[in-house]
């Protein structure tokens, strides 16, 4: 039995946050059913095309749900909607507040009820258009990503990742709590402050230092060397985090103790001597030579892979196919084991219209209707 088999989800979903948050509760066994809107669906299903007929990001993040394509704002349509709500243990939600405001639901006590927004329900921002790369510029993760004087997004949609994972544990707990006393809950969250809470250690260092930390690519701005080293046919992402590795390091390419490179902070404002001496010291070595030698020192390091490598990685040996629309994407099962776990497909548009439609209580001639004058 999975942790929350029984447990039902309705989601008025679209792009990477809700989706996110709704996949990771239907691995746990919910089952999460999507509303569409009929003809286009989740906007996200077309982003691109690598995964049969569906974006990668709509393949990832919708594995093992239903989908119903349904017009919410037809009489019909609600009427469809609030009797899926009335069997439901949860509802979601990132349409816009004022789509939200306009839907005007019944809500009953009893139900877990969550709603994301960009920025927020009240204060200056609450009526911007808020999308991942916007979240992470205002938050201030744009700023410190990069290097030099040259900014960048970060290469993930990690705001949109933190508000799912932060909205799927606040929905866990909420169930937890209703098993036990009956009460539903009203959870409020929005990309913005869920960006803002992973950047809690720059702010506080800028708070306390006076200055944020500079942009270093893929080096770190205060611990060195902490970043790639090139070597013979690529680079080794070396982590040098305390004096012992740095020693070990040190004795493994012969450098003597040097004043310049005796502290965490004299490495750091020595990086660039330090990471030309390193460089020398590894010029000879492949890159799988040079990682056996730092695994045999005890020195922290990787290789630098690009993520067409990922799929082969030999630590990764449990992929799935999972079925999608028009063909199957190759993809892993969820990090934390120790529940049953089987990939359901990720459903074509309305592919679910007449399941479960039929499950609450329509007859063929109510769904032949409903088709007929585009509700579904």
């Amino acid at each position: 039995m999975r942790p929350l088999d029984g447990v039902v989800v309705v989601s008025l979903e679209q792009a990477v946050a809700v989706p996110y948050a709704t996949r990771l509760l239907a691995d746990l066994g919910a089952r999460v059913i999507k509303i569409e809107r009929p003809g286009v669906g989740d906007f996200a299903r077309h982003y691109d095309s690598s995964c049969g007929e569906v974006s990668s990001y709509f393949a990832w993040t919708n594995v093992g749900k239903e989908s119903v394509s349904l017009d919410i704002f037809d009489p019909d349509g609600r009427e469809v909607l609030d009797r899926l709500i009335a069997r439901a243990d949860v509802l979601l939600c990132n349409l816009s507040p004022r789509v939200w405001q306009r839907l005007a639901l019944d809500l009953p006590e009893s139900l877990i009820v969550g709603e994301l927004s960009g920025y927020g329900w009240d204060g200056p921002y609450a009526d911007r258009k808020a999308f991942d790369a916007l979240v992470q510029s205002e938050a201030g993760l744009v700023s410190l990503t990069g290097e030099g004087d040259v900014m960048a997004r970060a290469g993930i949609s990690v705001a949109d990742i933190a508000a799912g994972v932060q909205l799927q544990a606040a929905v866990l707990a909420a169930l937890l709590r209703k098993a036990r006393t009956g009460e539903g809950a009203r959870l409020r969250l929005s990309l913005f402050e869920a960006m803002a809470e992973w950047m809690h250690q720059p702010m506080l260092y800028a708070a306390g230092t006076g200055a944020a930390a500079p942009r270093s690519g893929a080096h770190h701005p205060s611990i060195a060397p902490y970043g790639p080293v090139a070597c013979a046919d690529g680079a080794v992402h070396l982590a040098v985090q305390n004096d012992g590795q740095w020693q070990r390091l040190c004795g493994l390419i012969g450098l003597d103790a040097e004043e310049r490179f005796a502290t965490v902070a004299s490495r750091v404002e020595h990086r660039s001597e330090l990471q030309e001496l390193l460089e020398r010291a590894f010029s000879g070595m492949s890159s799988a030579a040079l990682l056996t030698a730092l695994d045999s020192a005890d020195v922290p390091a990787a290789l630098t892979r690009p993520i067409t490598e990922l799929p082969t990685h030999p630590q990764l040996d449990t992929w799935v196919d999972v079925r999608v629309p028009g063909g199957t994407a190759r993809m892993l099962p969820p990090p934390v084991t120790g529940f049953e776990w089987s990939p359901g497909a990720v459903p074509a548009l309305g592919a679910h219209n007449d399941h479960v439609l039929r499950w609450l209580g329509y007859s063929d001639e109510e769904l032949s209707s409903l088709r007929v004058r585009s509700v579904l």
